[in-house]
């Protein structure tokens, strides 16, 4: 059985997260692709993310994001809201 850690953090001691002014996120999946040639499998991978994400808009919470693929992502939220 896996064993939680309590941390003993006052809740009032903390900061909310926002994105687009909402509070609510929903938790979703990017998958990004992995050469077969670097897995050392005969057909490439698929590697699953897991995110949160502004269910009104479809943004990503960045912060959820791996540091690598921060850079990244942002740019196609930037893409997406000058459309």
């Amino acid at each position: 059985m896996k064993e939680q850690i309590k941390l003993n953090i006052d809740l009032k001691n903390t900061q909310p997260i926002t994105l687009d002014e909402n509070h609510v996120f929903v938790e979703g999946v990017i998958l990004r692709k992995v050469s077969k040639f670097i897995t050392g499998t005969s057909e490439d991978g698929i590697v699953p993310i897991p995110v949160f994400y502004n269910p009104t808009t479809g943004k990503i919470l960045i912060e959820t994001l791996p540091k690598e693929l921060r850079e990244e992502y942002a740019s196609y939220q930037n893409e997406s809201t000058e459309n």
